[in-house]
């Protein structure tokens, strides 16, 4: 390589830094909670050549397939200049889902087109037959109804098309909302223009191109070495989403066929042997399906390799068109792509590795989205019966155990991997109509192991004074996340509503429903599967869950072998080490 080392490590921290700080623009200037409190976004930047260089802390569904989008806007834009911007989230040529609106901006010194800075964030309407994003049975795209807008200039000179504008204003349900935020994404991405322009000035086109291709090399021999650590050979994993009713009663089988060739340092996925595209609107699109993949792959793999093309090089992907997890086929509804079977997709992969490859992968997270994320919608008698869209994310889903980490307790989803944030209810409840009933650990919850999932929580929540509709795509009812290496599974989700009168009753795990005043929508979720035995995990760290309020006395007994002397929470607690000792010496009980 001809770039210096420390110049590489203080460049390739820099586009990190604007990355950074294109997310810090729209965490503060979103006009959504989607974007302001939940940071359901992801900025990245791309090589003139359509590589992704530097995304950040990106959610792996939204920048793993960047590359895709860039290659849209160059293929259908001969004419990029300086001061363009487009609009682009159309599924069927490189966009995640319909909801996730992108500005790219095309990035040019000395007349090269040298980046794109791309920044995606999910909207809260985006025109839609329905006030969701989610809508799993809508049976092509022309039901589902959103705007699609494959890779448009919105910009030109920077100053807005005002047509594109109109189009949006006169079709999105809260069109103030939707033009507040598309004004943070834009402005996103032209502080990343003006940091990118300044890099080049700093150190000179020509510095700057050697660095982009050192550094790709450079990833690329660090996905090598990753991969090295593993034997060669092969796994095939099965995974499952749960029934869609009417369409498919036993719910979507994933298959992933793994292939690892350690000497050549690659891997390889064949994802052809899936069921075609659904008339459902829970097909992936393409970049969903290259992003979950390549998310449960990172996810499999020893930390510190950099998520950019260079590492991808290495990964060998096997798609088919019409496929549910592979290339759609217009006009197949993607609506959730970015949930559900993609998460399914993830932790697929990612149990594979590790039911093969013991020390490596991890256990199925949580996946879908059920009513503690869901999209509500209504009117706001405090400001004149304005109506409201907004997709709230109160709840909280278990996080998968790794072979050495215990699962994550605010992990959301797998395709996001944590990096959401989750709604301040006390700011939630200023913003919309809605009152938070509930919202705690769910406690056993947990996929028990030598390295524990993360629990599940329990949420509900209502509206005020006016009738609220809430739009929710549950998964893990009936397929709940699994554990690896002897580690058991989670808990279950549960869907459920509650009455004026406080009865609870269970309620369908697709679909949305209308709830009055006093009238409560909640979710029981699910935790993470656990990573291998319950009975080889430290006494101290189940003491530790105990006191967390994670595990309960019974569950420590029965499921880890562990006994305390007395049954009573305060700090003083202490493990019966003889008692326990007996309790594993009888081995588990499942």
């Amino acid at each position: 390589m001809s770039t210096d080392p420390i110049l590489m490590a203080v460049i390739s921290n820099r586009l990190d830094s604007i990355v950074r700080e294109m997310e810090n623009t729209l965490l503060r200037t979103g006009r959504s909670g989607v974007l302001n409190m939940a940071r359901d976004f992801s900025c990245a930047i791309t090589t003139g050549e359509n590589e992704l260089l530097s995304s950040a802390e990106g959610l792996p569904c939204h920048i793993f397939g960047a590359h895709l989008m860039t290659d849209a806007m160059t293929s259908l834009h001969p004419d990029l200049a300086d001061g363009d911007a487009f609009l682009h989230n159309d599924p069927y040529r490189g966009n995640s889902h319909a909801a996730d609106h992108t500005i790219l901006v095309p990035v040019f010194f000395e007349g090269e087109h040298m980046f794109t800075a791309l920044a995606k964030a999910h909207q809260a309407d985006i025109g839609n037959s329905e006030p969701t994003t989610y809508m799993p049975f809508a049976k092509d795209v022309y039901q589902e109804g959103a705007l699609i807008f494959p890779c448009v200039r919105i910009q030109r000179d920077r100053e807005d098309v005002a047509d594109i504008i109109r189009m949006c204003r006169s079709r999105i349900r809260v069109p103030d909302q939707w033009y507040g935020d598309y004004l943070a994404m834009v402005g996103a991405a032209r502080v990343a223009e003006a940091r990118l322009k300044e890099l080049c000035d700093r150190y000179g086109r020509a510095v700057v191109k050697e660095f982009i291709a050192d550094w790709l090399d450079y990833s690329e021999q660090r996905m090598i070495q990753a991969i090295s650590e593993l034997p060669s050979g092969s796994a095939l994993g099965f995974g499952r989403h749960d029934p869609v009713e009417g369409i498919l009663p036993d719910g979507i089988e994933i298959t992933v066929k793994i292939e690892v060739d350690s000497a050549a340092g690659r891997i390889g996925v064949d994802l052809t042997e899936n069921i075609d595209c659904i008339p459902a609107g829970v097909n992936e699109s393409e970049a969903c399906t290259v992003s979950n993949v390549m998310a449960g792959v990172f996810n499999s793999l020893r930390p510190g390799v950099p998520a950019n093309s260079g590492a991808f090089r290495r990964l060998d992907l096997t798609l088919r068109e019409n496929c549910i997890v592979g290339t759609p086929r217009f006009p197949h509804s993607t609506s959730v792509a970015t949930t559900n079977v993609g998460d399914r997709l993830t932790v697929t992969t990612q149990k594979a590795m590790a039911d093969a490859w013991a020390g490596f992968g991890a256990a199925e997270g949580a996946t879908g989205l059920g009513p503690g994320f869901s999209v509500v919608s209504g009117v706001d008698r405090r400001f004149d019966g304005e109506p409201y869209v907004n997709q709230v994310f109160l709840g909280s889903q278990g996080g998968p155990a790794h072979a050495e980490i215990d699962g994550w307790v605010t992990y959301g989803l797998a395709v996001a991997a944590g990096l959401m944030f989750r709604d301040s209810i006390e700011l939630a409840e200023l913003k919309y109509p809605f009152r938070v009933g509930e919202l705690r650990i769910r406690r056993d919850s947990e996929g028990a192991g030598r390295r524990r999932g993360a629990p599940g929580a329990t949420v509900r929540f209502g509206p005020k004074w006016d009738p609220m509709e809430a739009a929710y795509v549950t998964d893990c009812v009936v397929f709940p996340p699994r554990g690896t290496q002897n580690g058991l599974d989670a808990a279950g989700s549960r869907a459920f509503m509650r009455d004026a009168a406080g009865a609870e009753q269970a309620i369908a795990p697709l679909g949305s429903l209308t709830l009055q005043p006093g009238e409560e929508i909640g979710q029981h979720s699910t935790g993470g599967g656990g990573y291998g035995a319950p009975f080889e995990r430290e006494p101290e760290r189940v003491r530790a869950d105990v006191l967390a309020g994670f595990v309960s006395f019974d569950r420590a007994r029965e499921v880890y072998g562990v006994a305390f002397e007395e049954e009573e929470l305060h700090v003083g607690l202490r493990v019966d080490e003889a008692e326990t000792a007996q309790l594993r010496a009888g081995g588990p009980r499942r």
